[in-house]
């Protein structure tokens, strides 16, 4: 999030290559003479080639910045050719934590607390565990030999940026529902401080991971990668956006439903404890219980224009063109796609099976050019699905009539 305010704030370009601000992965040789350089969008996707490095990672939390460029100077080994293979690695993010720092001519630490943590009102979050008062600090513990041992917490350094952040559910709450609030994009005003359009670019899918399955599902996951967090959809069409982290001691996942307009979060002072499944089981099962529907896009004023003189040519059977005056809300394409007279019998045939029409329901927009609406009848519903073309204005450019028996 810190990176895309740089980056609105016009401090950095995502395609930068990341040499321009940490000069030390000069060094770093690539696998290919025509590998890409290095650049902050291949970090913010996991696409650097840079090797999953979890284990090691996790132990670096404290690392001075100093050992961390030092490190760099002496090269990084990569994985792949940047740009080609998916690979989580904490390594990525860690750039971007040094590439913060650098820009903002403070630690990154300062820069996120300052410009995203201090606004959401996040008070009962830190970076150092010293910091916190010793009644609000959870201990961390590991199962080994059949019973629980305490962990010794990590101090913040300049690994930090990959997932040290220290914060309590209430505080983390007011992190999802920021995120939630991007959505969907509308005209109300923009109070930051990451601007909506970012959160909702942080929350596409970039990068494919691949099919991912879980036991309580038979049918697998899309799963990509985001900004720092995995995208995935269901074969309901379900999408939720997530992310699990884990250090010695800890494990926690969160995740929300952009079209639903909620989020979950969960903490275990276990190491790596495995909440994700957990996670993604009960948001489901809000969902059905509750019977919650996606949020609905405001309607357009020109797709219910279109939908009432849609209704007046059904309705009243009057294809005749010149008559009616309808042939400025047609397409190109509209009758070389299929004849007028194949139209007109088209839809007569449609509303016969659907015997008197008893009444007409509102119109559910998909986006700004396509939606549907249904013919209620005595003997069917006729579902009216149409689009509109990019033009100016946007004539009609598909037209479908479909029977759904009552």
């Amino acid at each position: 999030m810190a990176i895309v305010k740089l980056r609105d704030d016009g401090k950095l370009r995502l395609d930068d290559p990341v040499q321009q601000y940490i000069p030390e992965l000069k060094m770093t040789d690539m696998l290919t003479n025509d590998a890409p350089i290095i650049t902050i969008r291949h970090l913010l996707t996991q696409h650097a080639g840079m090797p999953e490095d979890d284990p090691w990672a996790d132990r670096l939390l404290a690392l001075p910045d100093t050992e961390f460029l030092t490190m760099l100077r002496k090269g990084i080994s990569l994985s792949n050719p940047p740009g080609t293979i998916w690979e989580y690695t904490n390594l990525d993010y860690t750039m971007l934590g040094r590439i913060i720092t650098v820009v903002s001519q403070m630690p990154y630490q300062k820069y996120i607390k300052r410009e995203i943590l201090d606004p959401l009102g996040m008070t009962n979050t830190f970076w150092e565990y010293n910091e916190i008062p010793s009644e609000l600090l959870a201990r961390g513990y590991r199962w080994e030999c059949e019973r629980y041992s305490e962990e010794n917490l990590l101090h913040d350094g300049a690994y930090g940026a990959m997932g040290g952040l220290i914060s309590s559910i209430e505080d983390f709450s007011k992190y999802i529902s920021y995120h939630l609030q991007a959505w969907p994009a509308r005209n109300e005003p923009d109070h930051g401080p990451v601007r909506r359009s970012s959160l909702r670019e942080m929350h596409h899918p970039w990068n494919f991971i691949q099919l991912s399955t879980y036991k309580h599902r038979p049918c697998p996951f899309t799963c990509a990668y985001a900004y720092g967090l995995v995208w995935i959809k269901n074969n309901d069409g379900l999408v939720a956006v997530t992310h699990s982290g884990g250090l010695p001691g800890f494990g926690s996942n969160w995740i929300m439903l952009p079209e639903h307009g909620i989020g979950l979060v969960s903490f275990a002072n276990g190491t790596y404890a495995e909440l994700d499944t957990i996670n993604l089981i009960i948001i489901e099962q809000i969902v059905t219980l509750a019977e919650l529907k996606s949020r609905q896009l405001p309607i357009p004023k020109i797709l219910t224009e279109r939908k009432n003189q849609l209704i007046k040519l059904l309705l009243e059977n009057n294809w005749n063109i010149q008559d009616s005056n309808l042939s400025m809300i047609f397409a190109e394409n509209f009758f070389l796609d299929h004849s007028l007279e194949l139209r007109k019998t088209a839809s007569q045939d449609s509303l016969n099976e659907a015997g008197k029409i008893l009444n007409i329901k509102e119109l559910i927009p998909k986006n700004q050019l396509r939606g549907h609406f249904d013919i209620i009848g005595e003997q069917a519903t006729i579902q009216v699905k149409f689009s509109l073309s990019p033009e100016n204005p946007p004539l009609l450019q598909e037209l479908e009539l479909v029977k759904i028996n009552q």
